[in-house]
């Protein structure tokens, strides 16, 4: 399965991102609302800054207090984010996730992010293709 497949199977719904002037009480705010684990950081134009996640936030949290909640996203967030195609292999795709300790990866076209995947996305489309390729080959065993 390809990460473009994946993305369709997630729907149209928009990526959350906040600009890079925002606070992380914005941030937890947002990802409280949505209900996810990371928000992408851009100044717009699909230009990713950076993402933040609830592990940054609490990373942070444990080392300043709560005091911390008043700092911009761009103060904390993870810079150097690593993304993907959508021509990318899942299998590819959750092996490089597991092996760098990523949970969200940005789906890149050049320099524009298209789309936001999460570790749960892969392994749930992981899942489905091996229960795919596990009925197949039933299906051949008993003759069908």
């Amino acid at each position: 399965m390809l990460v473009k497949q994946i993305l369709k199977t997630k729907g149209t719904g928009a990526v959350a991102t906040l600009p890079t002037k925002a606070t992380l009480t914005d941030a937890v705010a947002l990802l409280s609302e949505r209900k996810i684990g990371a928000v992408v950081i851009s100044d717009g134009g699909g230009a990713v800054a950076g993402i933040l996640s609830e592990r940054d936030i609490v990373r942070e949290l444990g080392a300043r207090g709560p005091e911390c909640l008043s700092l911009r996203v761009d103060a904390v967030m993870t810079r150097n984010v690593f993304g993907c195609k959508p021509e990318d292999k899942a299998d590819l795709v959750l092996q490089t996730m597991t092996a760098k300790r990523f949970r969200h990866l940005p789906v890149m076209e050049g320099d524009k992010m298209i789309g936001l995947i999460s570790i749960g996305d892969v392994v749930a489309a992981r899942l489905s293709e091996l229960q795919l390729e596990k009925d197949a080959l039933t299906g051949m065993i008993m003759g069908y």
